[in-house]
């Protein structure tokens, strides 16, 4: 029996020789990966030099979220003839997968948390999926801060909406067909049912912002086609949200997810303008007889002359 084994053994050498390489990585609290890698140092650098800030050794290394590779910070350091590289970066979206080329033998990749596989040189490994609720809190994040601090556009909209009145039925009316039209078009734009170029929603975004500003100076009361039109342009803006994710290379898998997230995001961050707007001016001053005169005319004319602006710079 112990022959046999030892036969088994050497066969299987001959077949796959298992080098002196070993990885782990482990992914952190903080949306941050860190993958070790150590090896035999004068192997390792009769192979690659370091000098570079490591651009030569993510040649043949690939870092990837949902199919999408990342470029890491490569660190080097070489003691008792062990070289040991450290790669790092914030975690993307999507099932994670690593290759390894700078081998061309069989080495260990151990996932804290996730197990260890055995792997050749160049071989890709199974995807393996971070975890859900670090996920949801990352697309929750994404969508707020696509609204604070950075959709200013999304933020003049939702600033014109709110100062048509200061009633909360009327804001609750239009923030409601905004939010309803808005998701209707990002889950259809997400999964590719809808497709509509930036170059035509960009343009529209910035109208639509306008004509709600300009609204405001002649209409003082919510009329019904008021909802409409914030419906409709809800349907824009859903478009332009869509543009965010998409970037953003996700598998097919965590589409739901990420829609779910970004949403219940973008609608936090809506929900913080129109709070803060109560705070400075609205809730105190709304129904003083000064109020549009003072605050809403000039605001609203501020606002329309900034969305034509955009408008032309987004079509030239």
């Amino acid at each position: 029996m112990k022959w046999a084994m030892a036969v088994l053994v050497v066969a299987c050498a001959g077949a796959h020789e298992i080098g002196t390489t070993r990885v782990t990585a482990n992914f952190q609290d903080d949306r941050t990966f860190a993958i070790e890698i150590v090896t035999d140092a004068a192997t390792l650098a009769e192979k690659v030099r370091f000098d570079d800030d490591g651009a030569q050794f993510r040649k043949r290394v690939k870092v990837m979220f949902g199919g999408v590779e990342v470029a890491p910070a490569v660190a080097y350091s070489a003691a008792g003839g062990q070289a040991t590289v450290r790669l790092s970066g914030p975690i993307a979206p999507g099932p994670f997968t690593w290759n390894y080329g700078w081998t061309f033998a069989s080495y260990s990749f151990t996932v804290h948390g996730g197990g260890t596989q055995w792997l050749e040189g160049g071989q890709t490994s199974a995807p393996l999926a971070v975890s859900a609720g670090s996920t949801v809190w990352r697309y929750l994040v994404l969508g707020f801060t696509h609204i604070l601090p950075n959709g200013f556009d999304h933020m003049l909209f939702v600033l014109g909406i709110f100062l048509l009145s200061g009633r909360v039925r009327t804001i609750l009316a239009q923030v409601s067909a905004f939010t309803v039209a808005h998701s209707i078009t990002l889950g259809l734009s997400l999964y590719g049912i809808v497709s509509v170029s930036p170059k035509i929603v960009e343009p529209m975004i910035a109208v639509s912002i306008a004509y709600v500003a300009i609204e405001n100076i002649f209409l003082k009361e919510l009329k019904s086609w008021r909802v409409a039109l914030v419906f409709g342009f809800g349907l824009l803006h859903g478009m332009g949200f869509a543009g965010a994710l998409k970037d953003l290379g996700l598998a097919r898998s965590e589409f739901l997810t990420a829609l779910l997230s970004f949403n219940i995001g973008v609608e936090g961050g809506q929900l913080a303008v129109i709070v803060a707007a109560f705070l400075v001016f609205g809730w105190w001053s709304a129904r003083r007889e000064w109020y549009r005169g003072r605050v809403v005319v000039p605001a609203s004319a501020m606002i329309a002359l900034t969305a034509v602006y955009w408008t032309i710079e987004r079509l030239i």
